[in-house]
């Protein structure tokens, strides 16, 4: 398979992780958003939506969404549970990761890593979001090691991705202890192209 996507973003490191973990061969693609590679004519014929990441299999077909690529490429592996219930429990945090994380860490992030503008210009509302969003992950694993069941899953991974980089967007982790224990645990249960910024 094609993975085409941009190793700054978040949501394309989750579709590298999940295939890393799982020795899935594929051919990385890069794709400059900020060029507007993600919107040429070539690319949006394979991915109407026009964002990133994007995989193209071998028999010719295409999916977008980075949660809906690694949940179709985990299944049946150890990331995804074959038990129902944590599968609806691993759902519930893919879409709590793209309504409410994604859209205020990420963001945040592309205000000051990609558009090179200092915090104090961040939108309140998303700054607070994401204040909101690290305070819930972190209520969570101070009883827990993992987001769902005992081991790591796309869950994890989902909330990796953006949360290791949340230095990047003006959010501050030295008060969330269990965050950054967490963000410690995924970097050695992921691969090692998996690397936690920040994290000593």
């Amino acid at each position: 398979m094609k993975v085409y996507g941009d190793m700054m973003s978040g949501n394309c490191l989750k579709v590298r992780y999940v295939a890393d973990h799982l020795g899935l061969a594929y051919d990385w693609i890069p794709v400059d958003i900020m060029k507007g590679e993600s919107r040429t004519p070539d690319y949006l014929a394979r991915f109407p939506a026009g964002q990133v990441p994007g995989v193209a299999f071998d028999d010719g077909r295409t999916l977008a969404q980075s949660n809906a690529i690694i949940r179709y490429l985990a299944r049946g592996s150890v990331l995804l549970p074959d038990d129902a219930w944590l599968q609806a429990k691993i759902d519930e945090w893919l879409f709590w990761e793209q309504y409410n994380h994604e859209p205020t860490i990420a963001v945040c992030r592309f205000h000051m890593r990609y558009r090179g503008e200092p915090a104090e210009t961040r939108d309140p509302k998303k700054v607070a979001g994401g204040e909101a969003a690290l305070d819930r992950m972190e209520r969570h694993l101070t009883t827990a090691a993992w987001f769902v069941g005992d081991a790591v899953s796309i869950a994890d991974v989902a909330l990796f991705a953006y949360t290791q980089f949340a230095d990047e967007g003006g959010f501050d982790l030295s008060g969330r202890p269990a965050i950054r224990a967490w963000l410690t645990r995924c970097g050695d249960a992921l691969p090692t192209s998996a690397t936690v910024a920040g994290v000593a």
